[in-house]
């Protein structure tokens, strides 16, 4: 297999965003766990599992910043929108191609290029993720970090128990998350496919019938 199969669509600063946010979220899902489900769970003390899910927080929090950054900086952030004249039937074939295409061996209806990410749905999809879910997790874990200093902003939102009803709801949300998105990224010409690509930040087009499904 020569490198003129190979096109590099993820650049370093994304892969690196990528899997310190991947790292980040299954360490905040675990400590989550432990802090909710206190008295069935005993990984670590309560505690510890507090002070290290504020940590790793933060730390998403930071790689969020790099994350926009990259790509309001670079006019990339246009990747994750959907064009409005054509969402519609771009989202129609992909809905037929992840209904039944995959299992009868289709061509994906999108093919992937460093100015074309994601499919319809992927877009869709990842402008709730990025600009309304993740934020709303992160805005409710520092509101629950501190609470007197925010105690504000939290009445705003209708108390304390709502903020921490949509912090949990949404660690839900992302704990399912990344079990599909795992499962999706196995989805390339081979299971590992993509996987690598997020290592490298070079996409193997294999054939063009291969499945594209990309990583953010």
């Amino acid at each position: 297999m020569g490198d003129d199969n190979l096109m590099y669509v993820h650049p370093a600063p994304v892969r690196v965003w990528h899997w310190v946010n991947a790292v980040g979220f299954i360490i905040l899902i675990i400590t989550g766990i432990q802090i909710r489900f206190a008295e069935m769970v005993n990984w670590f003390s309560l505690e510890e599992a507090i002070q290290l899910h504020n940590y790793v927080g933060f730390v998403v929090i930071a790689a969020y910043g790099l994350w926009v950054s990259f790509y309001f900086g670079t006019m990339k952030i246009k990747l994750y929108f959907p064009n409005p004249r054509t969402f519609v039937p771009d989202a129609i074939k992909q809905v037929k191609y992840y209904g039944s295409g995959i299992f009868k061996g289709d061509p994906n209806p999108h093919h992937m290029t460093p100015d074309n990410k994601f499919n319809a749905l992927q877009q869709k999809a990842y402008v709730g993720l990025m600009f309304v879910f993740l934020p709303a997790q992160m805005i409710t874990g520092l509101f629950l970090w501190r609470v007197k200093r925010f105690e504000n902003y939290i009445d705003l939102l209708g108390g304390i128990k709502i903020v921490s009803t949509i912090h949990v709801l949404l660690f839900f949300f992302f704990t399912a998350f990344i079990f599909v998105h795992a499962y999706l990224a196995t989805l390339g010409h081979t299971p590992l496919a993509h996987f690598k690509a997020m290592f490298t930040g070079y996409e193997d087009h294999h054939e063009p019938e291969a499945t594209e499904d990309a990583i953010v």
